[in-house]
C-alpha cells in the first residue's frame, strides 16, 4: 500500500473515534476505541508496518471519487472504469450506548459490470507495538483477532464473503467477484460482539446512521449564502465532540507533519480547553445546543478533579478529563513521508497558557445568555479561575501557538486574561451573583491600558505580538473578534493592513513569520499557512466593512478545502493540506467567518432611517 495523500481522506466516525478513508479505498488510520485510544490502522504513517484496512477493485486505472451522502458523516467511494463501478459505502453507525465500543461497516456494491473485488484487513495494534494472531472463524466467515493462542480476541471481522488467512501475517483477505447490484459487507468490531451481515439488517443500519445524522442537521439555523459548506464543517465539528464525556477532540489524528519532512509532528487527539471554548461557540450560533450543556458538564467534572489547584486549569486534556499526557516518540515507525519523529502524548499540556481562560469564560457567558444559567458550583469555580487570572495576568507564558522555547509575554494571552475578566463581569452583573466587581474591574483595565502601552508600535502603527518584538501576529486578529477593540478603530484598521500585507498572502494568513520565531524544536522546514487563521481575517475583514474583499476570500479559501470540503490544520505553497487532519480549529474558524459574513451583509442591506 502506498498510503494517499493527507488531502486525499474522507472521514466517518461515531463520536468515540473516526477512521480515514483514502481515495483508494484504504482506511487508513482509526484509534480505537476512543480518539486518544492507540491505533488500530496508522497506515499513513508507516505504509510497511503501521496497518489498513483496504476495499477496492482489483484493476488498475479508471477515475476515483469520494461524496457524502447528503447532510450526513456516510462516505461514498466510487471507483469508474469501462469494466464497470464500484462503490464503497462506509459508516459507523451511532450506538445508543455511547459507552459501548463501535463499529466500521463497510460495503462494497457493483453499480455496473461485473468487478473483481479485492479486500485485506490488516491491523496493527498498540501503534503497531503488539503483535496478534488471526483465526477464522464460522466456516470462513468470521476473523477473529487476538493477542495469542486462547486469548479473548480484541477484535473481530465479520463478512459476507469468504475470508482467507495466509499464516503469520497477521492478516485476512477475500478476492470475489460483483456483478450489477450485488453486494458485499464487512464489519469490523470489538472482540465479543457478534453481526449480522445479512442485507436487511446492514440496510437497517444505513437506515439508521443516515437518519441519525439528518436530524441532528435539522437542528442547524443557519441559512446563509454557504449553508452547505457550514453544515459540513458542523458534521464534522460533532464528529469531534465524544459523545461519552462531552469533551472534544482537536484533531483525530497524531504526528502528521507542520511541514513535510519536518520536526513539528504533535498528537492533537485530546481536549484543548481552548479550541473546545471556540468550537462551542460556533455550535451555539449555529443554533445547536445539547454540546454545549455536556461540555459544561465536562468543565464541572474537571474542577472537581483540581479542587487543589485554586482555579488553574492545564491547557489540554485526555477525552475523560485525566491530565496525564506523556510524549513518546514512535521509532519503528517511519512517519507521513519520512516526518519524523512519530510522536504520541503532548507535552504542551505542561505549559503556561494564560489565554485558555478568556476562551472558557466566553464560552460559558454565551452558553448563559442563550442555552442554560450557570450553577452555584460552577460560578464558584469560576470565581477561583478569574481570581488566578487577576493574580497572574502579568506572566510570561508560551502563548497560544505554544512555543516551546522562551516564555514571553505575548499580546494574546493578555487579551484574554482581558477577556475572562470582562466576561465574568458580565455574568455577575447579569445573572446577579457574588464577585469582587471593584478588584476585576480594576485588574481589566490595568490589562486595558497595558495592551495599548506596551503592544503597540508606534514606527509601524501595529499591535505587536510580545513585548520584546516588533513582529506581527495573526492572533491579533481575535482583538475585534472579542469585542476589545471595535473594527474601525483607527489602531485596529492599520493592524489589519500590516497583517494582510505582512502575514497574507490572498486568502492565505501565517501566524507569524517563521524567521521571527526562535522555533523549537529547530526546524528549517517552511511553515504551511494556518487556516484557522485566514478565516479569522476574513471575519476581520467583514466586521470592517470590507465585506466584498471577505465574501471574495471566503470562497477562495475554501476552494483549499479538500474534495469533501474538509481542512486539516495547514495549507502549503502549492495548496496541499499539512498537519493533523480533520481539524477543529479550521472548521470553527470557517462557521464563525461565514456567520460574520452572513450579519455583514445584513447590516449593509438593511435599509436606512
Amino acid at each position: 500500500m502506498t498510503p494517499q495523500s493527507i488531502e486525499n481522506h474522507g472521514v466517518i466516525g461515531d463520536m468515540n473515534t473516526v477512521a480515514l478513508v483514502g481515495l483508494d479505498g484504504a482506511l487508513d488510520f482509526m484509534c480505537y476505541p476512543e480518539f486518544d485510544s492507540p491505533s488500530v490502522f496508522a497506515g499513513l504513517l508507516d505504509a510497511e508496518k503501521g496497518g489498513y484496512f483496504g476495499l477496492a477493485p482489483d484493476f488498475d486505472g479508471g477515475r476515483r471519487q469520494q461524496l457524502y451522502v447528503p447532510e450526513t458523516n456516510v462516505l461514498l467511494t466510487r471507483f469508474m472504469s469501462q469494466k464497470g463501478i464500484l462503490e464503497i459505502t462506509d459508516f459507523m453507525p451511532v450506538k445508543d450506548d455511547p459507552d459501548q465500543p463501535g463499529r466500521v461497516v463497510r460495503m462494497a456494491k457493483a453499480i455496473r459490470g461485473e468487478i473483481p473485488v479485492r479486500m485485506i484487513c490488516a491491523p496493527a495494534f498498540d501503534y503497531a507495538r503488539r503483535g496478534h494472531e488471526v483465526n477464522i472463524e464460522k466456516g470462513g466467515y468470521v476473523a477473529a483477532f487476538s493477542d495469542g493462542p486462547g486469548g479473548n480476541p480484541t477484535m473481530r471481522l465479520h463478512s459476507s464473503e469468504k475470508l482467507e488467512n495466509q499464516a503469520g501475517s497477521g492478516s485476512v483477505n477475500a478476492t470475489f467477484t460483483l456483478k450489477t447490484d450485488e453486494q458485499a459487507v464487512f464489519i469490523l468490531n470489538c472482540g465479543g460482539e457478534k453481526e449480522d451481515c445479512s442485507h436487511e439488517r446492514v440496510e437497517g443500519l444505513y437506515r439508521d446512521t443516515l437518519r441519525y445524522w439528518r436530524d441532528w442537521v435539522s437542528r442547524i439555523t443557519y441559512d446563509g449564502r454557504w449553508q452547505e459548506t457550514v453544515i459540513r464543517s458542523a458534521l464534522l465539528l460533532k464528529l469531534l465532540t465524544s459523545r461519552r464525556h462531552g469533551s472534544i477532540v482537536a484533531a483525530p489524528t497524531f504526528a502528521l507533519p507542520e511541514a513535510v519532512g519536518g520536526h513539528r509532528n504533535w498528537d492533537y487527539r485530546y481536549c484543548w480547553i481552548r479550541d473546545s471554548a471556540f468550537t462551542i461557540y460556533a455550535f451555539m450560533r449555529l443554533g445547536l445546543k445539547e454540546e454545549a450543556i455536556a461540555f459544561i458538564r465536562w468543565i464541572d467534572k474537571l474542577y472537581d478533579r483540581r479542587k487543589e489547584d485554586h482555579g488553574e486549569l492545564q491547557l489540554m486534556y485526555r477525552l475523560d478529563g485525566t491530565g496525564d499526557l506523556e510524549e513518546k516518540t514512535l521509532g519503528h515507525l517511519d512517519g507521513y513521508r519520512g516526518s519524523r519523529p512519530v510522536r504520541i502524548g503532548n507535552a504542551a499540556a505542561e505549559q503556561f497558557q494564560l489565554d485558555l481562560y478568556g476562551e472558557l469564560l466566553d464560552c460559558v457567558a454565551l452558553s448563559n445568555a442563550h442555552i442554560t444559567k450557570v450553577s452555584h458550583d460552577t460560578w464558584e469555580d469560576l470565581t477561583r479561575t478569574v481570581e488566578f487570572v487577576c493574580e497572574n495576568w502579568q506572566r510570561p507564558d508560551a502563548g497560544i501557538w505554544e512555543f516551546r522555547g522562551e516564555k514571553r509575554e505575548f499580546l494574546h494571552s493578555r487579551l484574554m486574561c482581558w477577556v475572562a475578566i470582562d466576561r465574568a463581569l458580565r455574568l455577575a452583573h447579569a445573572e446577579s451573583l457574588p464577585a469582587p466587581s471593584d478588584r476585576w474591574q480594576e485588574v481589566q483595565g490595568q490589562i486595558y491600558h497595558d495592551i495599548f502601552r506596551n503592544f503597540w508600535d508606534e514606527e509601524r502603527q501595529t499591535f505587536v505580538q510580545h513585548k520584546e518584538t516588533r513582529a506581527l501576529d495573526a492572533a491579533t486578529l481575535m482583538m475585534p473578534l472579542v469585542d476589545f477593540i471595535g473594527p474601525h478603530d483607527r489602531r485596529w484598521t492599520s493592524t489589519l493592513k500590516a497583517i494582510g500585507e505582512d502575514l497574507a498572502c490572498d486568502a492565505l494568513v501565517h501566524r507569524y513569520r517563521v524567521e521571527d520565531i526562535d522555533l523549537q524544536p529547530a526546524d528549517s522546514s517552511r511553515e504551511g499557512s494556518f487556516n484557522a487563521c485566514s478565516f479569522w481575517y476574513i471575519a476581520c475583514l467583514a466586521r470592517s466593512g470590507q465585506t466584498e474583499k471577505a465574501e471574495l476570500l471566503f470562497n477562495k479559501m475554501t476552494g483549499y478545502a479538500n474534495h469533501l470540503g474538509l481542512f486539516a490544520e495547514e495549507t502549503d505553497l502549492e495548496g496541499r493540506q499539512l498537519g493533523n487532519v480533520p481539524q477543529a480549529f479550521t472548521h470553527l474558524a470557517l462557521v464563525n467567518a461565514a456567520i460574520a459574513l452572513s450579519e455583514a451583509g445584513r447590516t449593509e442591506r438593511a435599509p436606512t432611517q
